[in-house]
């Protein structure tokens, strides 16, 4: 049997997401739980009270309740709390993937990751000078026609915006956060990323860095935008699935 999938969504997103992926794993055979994190989609957790912490309790709780090991996919900044989780709670997890994730090295934040390649070619702040801040800098919004153009791209004009609207404010003590890794216990971890070519968020520089700063994981690649679990689900599923069952 295979095991579990917990998926975590990015930030500013929510359950949602994984809406048009999840019957596709399931097909394959995966059960499937969609989380939102503390202060997202339907959480509704004040954003001074959110840190990695808080997300970690939220997820050593969804672990709890399914009492056995799963599989963690996370998306975008959703990577940060996959990796963060599986080095937490080693026993409890048998492998991640990472889809257009942050897969960052242990004390690096994704903004560091953006200065060490700016200048370089193909790169792009993405998202990062559109997001609009709160007046006590705690959270952040995405204004929704630039959501669609940068996390959605490749999604029809109506499916980008009905996502770019269903966005909530991302507390940043969630977002901008280093993880704290060790080869002992993260280190152990088959892992798979699986990158998309025509993302405009985190462009396929930082991708295929991060892949070289966290040397070891499978590779698939995708040509899609930000978000191919949205546009693209069928070849997402196709690309997860064999590593989420154990076969590849």
């Amino acid at each position: 049997m295979a095991d579990p999938v917990v998926l975590i969504h990015g930030a500013w997103q929510g359950s949602w997401g994984w809406a048009r992926l999840i019957p596709l794993l399931e097909d394959g055979g995966l059960e499937c739980l969609a989380v939102d994190l503390p202060g997202s989609g339907t959480e509704t957790v004040p954003p001074s009270e959110i840190t990695l912490e808080t997300c970690l309790d939220y997820l050593e709780g969804v672990l709890a309740e399914i009492g056995r090991p799963v599989s963690l996919v996370g998306h975008s900044g959703g990577g940060i709390i996959a990796s963060a989780t599986a080095e937490r709670f080693r026993d409890r997890i048998n492998r991640i993937a990472y889809v257009a994730g942050m897969m960052l090295p242990s004390g690096m934040t994704f903004g560091d990751l953006q200065k060490e390649l700016q200048g370089q070619e193909g790169f792009s702040q993405g998202i990062s000078d559109r997001i609009v801040y709160s007046d006590d800098r705690q959270s952040s919004t995405v204004p929704p026609e630039e959501a669609a153009a940068i996390f959605f791209n490749d999604c029809p004009r109506d499916v980008a915006m009905e996502a770019a609207m269903k966005l909530t404010p991302q507390a940043e003590g969630a977002r901008a956060i280093p993880p704290e890794l060790t080869p002992e216990r993260f280190g152990t971890l088959p892992r798979l990323y699986v990158e998309a070519t025509g993302d405009r968020s985190v462009v396929l520089l930082a991708q295929r860095r991060m892949q070289e700063l966290v040397p070891g994981a499978k590779v698939r690649s995708l040509p899609t935008g930000h978000a191919p679990q949205l546009s693209k689900p069928a070849l997402l599923a196709e690309a997860l699935i064999p590593f989420l069952v154990g076969k590849a």
